[in-house]
């Protein structure tokens, strides 16, 4: 395997870590509107995400470092044609970012209101934002000769991209929904065991679709694989939620995740970012890479770097692990 393949795989799996992990934490922020009934229980649902909500974001940083050095043709290609969608998700999380930061700051109900509205509207973009763009980079778009997108946003917004924007956002919120009743105790534990319910059959409908479609049109034997596992995944997710063993349910709707990043992705390679245009004028992992001295360089980076950060993320994650309820929530919030 050539390195650009190995830097193609390892991309892949931090879209997957990203996905995995920022996935719930945008559930639990659009759950903020759906699922809390008062200022205490919105308070739960930040706690629950609020000491590891930044060290999620980290995958995504490394995503795109990673893209930048290794494919820079892929990267500007990507950051110059979806430059508006993705404009628009990194605003979010900005904004994002300060809303968990300035909410409890002061006592007010109209200043908490309003960042509580924020957490709420810039969880729920990025997560469909993020199935849109991956969407269209699966479906192909617009790329001449030149290895340049010449569409529009407007071509951005078919049916095949929107229906994976629906897709991430639902699935995200069951992720949610499932870690917070893996994280809480209470009334609220069980309206989110239920609300998953509800969400992770909706979910499941559009999955399905999209994943069929996306098999129909780009897939083959390995992407087929992933799907199943997926479809399995999801099913057993919420079989498990209805079961009431969130634990299992939260392993499972994970997974689903994994193997949804991992279909997308099987059907792309060798390519990273398909001309709809001309087959020929596509991005590829030969013609997109950086020279194999870079590739090489970074690989010894990433290999002394990455265990470090997953002990740390995952020693996070064991400090932090206990529930929490109302109970716990001081009266002045």
């Amino acid at each position: 395997m050539e390195l650009h393949d190995v830097w193609f795989v390892l991309i892949a799996v931090l879209w997957t870590g990203y996905f995995f992990l920022e996935g719930f934490d945008f559930g639990v922020g659009v759950l903020t509107k759906l699922l809390a009934r008062n200022r205490a229980e919105r308070r739960v649902l930040i706690n629950t995400i609020g000491p590891v909500w930044d060290g999620n974001e980290v995958w995504l940083l490394s995503a795109g470092g990673a893209t930048f050095a290794a494919f820079p043709e892929w990267y500007a290609t990507l950051f110059s044609g979806f430059y508006l969608p993705l404009l628009l998700i990194l605003v979010c999380l900005i904004v994002r970012g300060v809303a968990f930061e300035y909410r409890h700051k002061r006592d007010e109900a109209l200043w908490q209101s309003n960042w509580e509205h924020a957490i709420f509207w810039t969880s729920l973009l990025p997560a469909l934002l993020w199935g849109v763009a991956f969407g269209n980079i699966v479906r192909g778009v617009k790329i001449d000769g030149d290895k340049e997108y010449v569409g529009t946003l407007f071509d951005l917004l078919n049916p095949y991209a929107i229906l994976g924007g629906l897709v991430t956002l639902t699935l995200f919120t069951f992720h949610g929904a499932v870690f917070t009743a893996l994280k809480t105790v209470g009334d609220i534990r069980v309206r989110a065991r239920s609300l998953a319910l509800k969400l992770g059959l909706v979910m499941a409908a559009l999955a399905l679709g999209f994943l069929g479609w996306t098999q129909v049109s780009r897939g083959d034997g390995t992407s087929l694989v992933a799907m199943i596992v997926a479809v399995v995944a999801l099913v057993a997710a919420v079989v498990a939620i209805a079961r009431g063993r969130e634990g299992w349910s939260f392993a499972w709707s994970g997974l689903t995740i994994v193997a949804v990043v991992a279909m997308l992705f099987l059907t792309l390679f060798p390519n990273v970012m398909p001309s709809s245009l001309q087959e020929d004028w596509s991005l590829t992992v030969t013609n997109a890479s950086s020279s194999p001295y870079t590739l090489k360089i970074m690989t010894w980076c990433a290999g002394i770097a990455t265990p470090l950060v997953l002990l740390y993320q995952g020693w996070t994650y064991w400090v932090f692990r206990k529930r929490i309820g109302t109970q716990h929530i001081a009266d002045a919030h």
